[in-house]
């Protein structure tokens, strides 16, 4: 359990780096529109470029995790990150930026689910859901720290100099993962620890008409929605469209980032409480994720015609964390019913379903900002049809999980076909 842990806080800040390359974009967003004389539906292309083959990442590299260690897998990523940074250190036009964040996009793909699939192949089912949201965690401190840090390098220097640290966190992660990280027992082993009830090695056609990855599947959509608008829009939201000066800004998206990172350790401690006492794996997983998920929604349509204020500020950091909250026990719930040999490619095909909403959501709230008559206006028109899709998305995600249905259906399954 102490190499398990040491390998868990390295992925932790693995998912931190990838916060922090995603989101470092969106900190300089108002001054790389005016640097490069770009417009709001522009800005949100590039936004979008992010996602259009985070897909293909996910499936390609997701499919490796069954032939390849994900001790090499991951040094992989975050020198490929590294890579599409460095053109970005100096004068560069849209062209060139939208390319570096396509390929950036394609290697981070995977980096959430890949990170999820080591950290599970340590832990048994009962204790999956704490360690998945640890490592969700990750993805909301590296934003919590790189918020402030980050908007202070841009403010002082510019936004290409927010490049070089993460350029040299990235190497440094690097080395470390090499010497200490590796994937755990599960990863090599044909069959998982002993659990309270082992999933078993069915078909990917079994696999994917179970209700409990169908529902994920749309959970995933529904969740990464919000979080694709919170790396693309939420630090330019407040400053265009609330008004908030850029260091006030910065200050302000810590809010919801150090909710979501409180949220998923919260929610898998509670999962994996609910277990212990014999609730239901549809409600200590399928409920649990999908209430946080239609939360969020809710949030976000309800913050769109508040005043400015205090509310305001906490009912849109709730709309953009309480959705990260329930990612790692919505994925336990896959490690549930998925053995592990083919857990990787799963989850990489769940990466790559939200991925479409990474492509999507952005480039609504461009249009919705571009073709309103003012900006105000257009967020909220944006930010409410979100809220709307994440509630209705999640009410029907909940209806169709049920991991112990399923786990009992693939083995019937399975015993039929041999």
């Amino acid at each position: 359990m102490r190499r398990a842990w040491i390998v868990t806080g390295l992925l932790v800040v693995f998912m931190l780096i990838n916060n922090a390359d995603k989101t470092v974009i969106a900190f300089g967003g108002v001054q790389i529109q005016r640097d490069l004389g770009i417009s709001p539906e522009q800005f949100g292309v590039i936004q979008s470029g992010f996602f259009w083959l985070f897909a293909a990442g996910a499936l390609i590299f997701g499919a490796l995790s069954s032939r390849v260690s994900t001790r090499w897998l991951l040094a992989g990523l975050m020198l490929t990150w590294v890579l599409t940074m460095i053109p970005l250190l100096g004068t560069v036009g849209f062209g060139v930026l939208l390319t570096c964040r396509v390929v950036l996009g394609f290697a981070e793909g995977p980096a959430f689910a890949l990170a999820n699939h080591a950290v599970h192949s340590w832990f048994p089912a009962e204790k999956r859901a704490l360690a998945g949201g640890v490592v969700s965690a990750g993805a909301s401190v590296g934003t919590l720290l790189a918020a402030p840090v980050i908007t202070w390098i841009i403010v002082t220097w510019t936004w290409h100099a927010a490049f070089y640290a993460l350029i040299a966190l990235g190497l440094v992660w690097t080395v470390a993962w090499l010497v200490l990280g590796r994937g755990g027992p599960d990863e090599t082993v044909a069959s998982a620890p002993t659990t309270v009830q082992q999933s078993v090695d069915a078909p990917y056609r079994v696999i994917l008409k179970t209700g409990t990855v169908i529902g994920i599947a749309l959970l995933m959509f529904c969740s990464y929605w919000s979080t694709a608008l919170k790396v693309a829009w939420l630090p330019v939201y407040l400053t265009d469209g609330l008004h908030y000066s850029t260091i006030t800004t910065g200050r302000l998206v810590m809010i919801p980032y150090g909710l979501a990172a409180v949220g998923a350790i919260a929610a898998g401690w509670a999962s994996n409480r609910m277990l212990a006492r014999g609730i239901s794996r549809r409600v200590a997983r399928g409920y649990l994720s999908t209430a946080l998920v239609a939360g969020a929604g809710v949030c976000m349509a309800a913050f769109t015609v508040m005043q400015g204020g205090a509310l305001q500020i906490i009912t849109i950091s709730l709309a953009f964390s309480l959705n990260t909250a329930a990612y790692g026990v919505a994925l336990s719930a896959v490690a549930d019913v998925v053995q592990s040999r083919k857990r990787g490619m799963i989850l990489g095909g769940l990466g790559a379903v939200a991925s479409v909403s990474g492509m999507v959501a952005p480039l609504l709230l461009g249009f919705c900002v571009g073709g309103a008559a003012g900006a105000a206006a257009g967020y909220g028109t944006g930010f409410l049809i979100s809220g709307v899709l994440m509630v209705v998305g999640s009410v029907v995600a909940g209806f169709i999980i049920d991991p112990d249905r399923d786990i009992a259906h693939v083995r019937d399954q399975v015993a039929v076909s041999a």
